[in-house]
């Protein structure tokens, strides 16, 4: 029994680590300011280079593992949705993913 309690108690715990929260507007104007992340429009213009003609229609940051990420849903010519994840910090992208 003893084994399954902490078995449980690890589970959990390691599921609340795992999750990423959204920052809000306030945080994420301080990490600005602070130099911590780059510029929304620098984020957005990395997004949309990937596919030319896209239109943002949604972006979000996120903390995930210590790490800022940038999330922007795009909209190509054609009408597909596109995924794309970047570290705020450094602008990489780290995902680059059509949504269906």
């Amino acid at each position: 029994m003893k084994t399954l309690t902490a078995l449980f108690a690890s589970a959990l715990l390691t599921a609340s680590l795992a999750q990423a929260h959204d920052l809000g507007p306030d945080q994420a104007v301080q990490l600005l300011k602070a130099g911590t992340i780059q510029p929304f429009e620098t984020l957005n213009a990395t997004a949309q280079a990937k596919h030319p003609g896209a239109t943002v229609r949604e972006t979000e940051l996120e903390e995930e593992y210590g790490r800022y990420i940038y999330q922007v849903e795009l909209r190509d010519a054609q009408g597909a949705k596109w995924d794309v994840h970047l570290d705020a910090a450094s602008g990489q992208v780290l995902k680059d993913k059509r949504d269906d």
